[in-house]
């Protein structure tokens, strides 16, 4: 019986596109943070976000799933497509380890959630009961000294690009293939999503 436990960052989204930001953070985690591997959890509603702006989630699904096909150690789950609605983190964290009883979970969050988290359903066993790594966003500075327990802020580098402002740029015409990983553009435009 093999006692190593493999580190698995849980990388929840939207992904309303995926863009070159999402896959910069979880290379960087898998490289410097001691992950095994980084799984984009896609997620058909999130709670604190507007169900009107996201287009049906098996397209989003397929664009993470094209970002990531080059990557051996990321890949793409839609667990949470069978799961009630909206999807709440906690919910799925106890389905996965009820799953993957081997692999040891970790959740990759910017800092602009870790300000908010109190506000999540079951905030302290979230808080308290899972590691938590976190990557810095603009405007949302963090004190390493104020963090929860379980939790470390990474030197992931800081990355300005948003899946709202992408979605901005795509409806007003706009080519921005090179902010998205290789294929999603084309995935975009065949698909004439976000016009």
């Amino acid at each position: 019986m093999n006692n190593f436990s493999e580190n698995i960052g849980l990388f929840f989204g939207s992904f309303n596109p995926v863009h070159i930001g999402h896959v910069l953070i979880a290379n960087y985690m898998t490289e410097f943070e001691g992950m095994n591997e980084i799984w984009f959890i896609v997620s058909p509603q999130n709670p604190f976000k507007e169900k009107e702006n996201l287009i049906p989630e098996n397209h989003r699904l397929k664009m993470a799933e094209i970002a990531v096909n080059e990557f051996t150690n990321i890949r793409v789950s839609n667990i949470e497509f069978s799961m009630p609605l909206p999807s709440y983190t906690i919910d799925t964290l106890i389905l996965l380890e009820k799953k993957f009883p081997d692999k040891n979970f970790h959740i990759l969050m910017g800092s602009d959630n870790i300000l908010h988290i109190k506000r999540w359903k079951n905030a302290a066993a979230i808080i308290n009961n899972y590691s938590k790594l976190v990557y810095p966003r603009t405007g949302y500075p963090v004190d390493k000294n104020t963090l929860p327990p379980k939790t470390k802020l990474t030197n992931a580098p800081v990355i300005d690009i948003s899946s709202t402002m992408l979605r901005n740029w795509i409806s007003k015409g706009h080519n921005i293939r090179a902010f998205l990983p290789s294929g999603v553009y084309e995935y975009i435009i065949t698909n004439r999503l976000y016009r």
